[in-house]
């Protein structure tokens, strides 16, 4: 093996370790795509990581900005193949070497963190959609040249469907630990004042019968935007389909934990047991396997 490989191996292996240690559902269900997809999707899950950490891992807004700056930065380099020759950077390029890759979506991506830094709370749905493209939406974007890499073009509202369905999950598992811990209300002012919950309510950790109808009403547009998604499904590469498949479920099943524990999600972390895991798995096998064997008998 030359030194060349050697190095792009170790660069696959700290992207590898970075989707393990921060998400074991995505490292779950995408570990299960061949091999060189599965690295690219490490790669870019690095990358999103490590710009969400320039946000969340830093103290205040200077410290913020700067981390920010740096990795935006870099990516404008990156544009200009003239990238650092760091661990992501060797396995970024790789990536993009191998497949039809676009570059905005990691601008939006950094754009995304931005309005972390100068965080306010969405007026309105569509506010909070926008937010959740920019930071899950493109995520979306970035790995369809690798799951679907016939039909790229025709399916990029689907990945973006996902990605934001994804991120409403995650706003609406992290509501308290959001307020408390980053001091942020993703939660539209609209539907809460239509709904009468007060950001009193929400220090007070009340879940009452107007929390739970904010929740529903956007948990019932997560769930829309999985289905929207999840219609499409047979037009992503074959050997894609099962893991995408999976990791949706996966995180779609957080939803349900949350319905499980009675809507506490200000006080408590919901997660997906590993034996729901199991079912899902299990589920989504039957799933692919119908739809082969549909296919076939076409």
């Amino acid at each position: 093996m030359t030194n060349f490989q050697n190095e792009l191996e170790e660069a696959y292996a700290y992207c590898e370790k970075i989707i393990k240690r921060h998400s074991k559902s995505f490292y779950y269900a995408f570990s299960t795509l061949p091999k060189p997809k599965a690295k690219a999707v490490y790669a870019i899950y690095a990358f999103c990581r490590i710009a969400d950490d320039s946000v969340d891992e830093h103290g205040n807004k200077s410290e913020q900005w700067k981390a920010l700056t740096k990795l935006e930065n870099q990516l404008r380099l990156f544009e200009m193949k003239q990238e650092p020759n760091t661990l992501l950077w060797i396995a970024l390029r790789d990536v993009f070497n191998r497949y039809d890759m676009k570059i905005q979506p990691f601008y939006d991506q950094i754009n995304g963190q931005k309005t972390d830094i100068i965080f306010q709370s969405p007026r309105d749905i569509n506010e909070l959609e926008r937010y959740c493209y920019l930071v899950a939406g493109s995520v979306g974007l970035m790995l369809l040249p690798i799951i679907a890499t016939n039909e790229r073009e025709s399916l990029e509202e689907e990945a973006v469907y996902l990605g934001v369905a994804m991120q409403l999950t995650n706003i609406l598992r992290d509501v308290g630990e959001d307020y408390r811990d980053k001091n942020r209300i993703y939660l539209p002012d609209s539907l809460r004042r239509k709904e009468g919950y007060t950001i009193l309510n929400l220090q007070n950790s009340l879940i009452n019968n107007s929390f739970i109808a904010l929740w529903e009403e956007l948990a019932t547009r997560a769930e829309e935007l999985y289905d929207l998604f999840q219609n499409k499904i047979n037009a992503f590469d074959e050997d894609s389909q099962f893991p995408v498949l999976l990791s949706s479920q996966i995180y779609r099943g957080i939803l349900g934990a949350v319905r499980k524990n009675n809507y506490n999600c200000l006080n408590q972390r919901n997660y997906v047991s590993a034996i729901e895991k199991q079912r899902i798995y299990r589920s989504v096998v039957t799933s692919t396997v119908r739809a082969e064997s549909h296919k076939l008998e076409a």
